[in-house]
């Protein structure tokens, strides 16, 4: 593998690790707050990129089907908060898992209605398409460097929220003592839809950036939903710093075993066993890490401290 591959694989693996962070951030914030297993997220992210793909397409503007695409995934957060999910908060996870199940397949079969069972086009905007020069060798994507900034951006912007403003406070209070912030006056309904719709946009904008990389299909969600559970595993419940940091080693950990795992299994088993256990052995890598660090660290990475 020369320089160039290796450095662009690893790019790669940071550039998914962002896209794993938005969707797992509001993932753990609502799993650590409400204490609720979310199933739909997935198709949160899917609806995400169907509505910026949709915006898009009807405004002719990147940036203005963009923000119409988010604040949808935002509208549609607080709607499925509302006339869904909260009357499966105080339920028991084996009934949170079975309601938003239901959820999947409804909303699935709803976008099949609306878009169609083909993949839409979601093409990269035109002043962000292209590649640049990294170094001699190495032509790298602009809209995946992009991807990577938005990702570090955001970020920095929940690690603030949640740590430097009053909402974060809350948050971060409702997480461990929900009953005692309730009994002081805060209403943790309203907490619980903020923070869900939220969730619900992050996972959005992970859907639109993700989007001209792969395809826009009703079942895209499912595909990331487990991965997501497994960095929120590995990170910690709860905690925003342990989904970044987890996320980042998961996009790592994959992209480069798939990349690298078929080549160094030659080396050992020669090289037509390696053509079969190389695509095994990579796809498990990183539920082989999850087992690495709950040995380690049962409550994950972060577990237990701060968001």
């Amino acid at each position: 593998m020369t320089t160039a591959l290796f450095v662009s694989q690893i790019l790669n693996g940071l550039q998914l690790g962002v896209i794993l962070f938005l969707v797992a951030a509001g993932l753990t914030l609502v799993f650590g707050v409400m204490d609720f297993i979310n199933l739909a997220h997935g198709v949160q992210y899917m609806l995400g990129a169907f509505l910026v793909a949709a915006s898009v397409k009807a405004t002719g503007s990147f940036a203005a089907g963009l923000a119409l695409g988010l604040l949808g995934a935002l509208a549609l957060g607080f709607v499925l908060e509302i006339l869904v999910f909260r009357h499966l908060t105080r339920r028991d996870h084996l009934e949170q898992v079975l309601g938003t199940f239901g959820v999947i397949l409804i909303v699935t079969e709803l976008v099949r209605m609306v878009f169609g069972d083909a993949p839409i086009a979601f093409p990269t905007p035109a002043a962000l398409s292209g590649s640049i020069t990294l170094f001699p060798g190495l032509n790298y994507p602009v809209w995946r460097l992009v991807i990577l900034g938005v990702g570090v951006g955001v970020a920095v912007l929940l690690w603030y929220l949640v740590n430097r403003t009053r909402i974060g406070m809350l948050v971060r209070a409702g997480s461990t003592h929900p009953r005692t912030v309730s009994a002081l006056g805060v209403n943790i309904d309203r907490l619980f839809l903020i923070v869900f719709a939220f969730g619900a946009m992050l996972a959005g904008l992970a859907g639109a950036m993700a989007g001209p990389l792969v395809s826009v299909e009703p079942t895209m969600g499912d595909k990331i939903l487990i991965i997501a559970f497994v960095v929120i595993v590995i990170g910690g419940i709860g905690s925003i710093k342990g989904a970044f940091v987890a996320a980042l080693l998961v996009g790592l950990v994959d992209t480069l075993g798939r990349s690298m795992a078929p080549d160094l299994l030659k080396l050992l088993i020669g090289k037509s066993a390696a053509a079969t256990a190389g695509p095994a052995l990579s796809s498990m890598l990183v539920y082989l890490l999850m087992a690495l660090v709950l040995s380690l660290r049962p409550n994950g990475l972060y577990g237990g401290r701060s968001a």
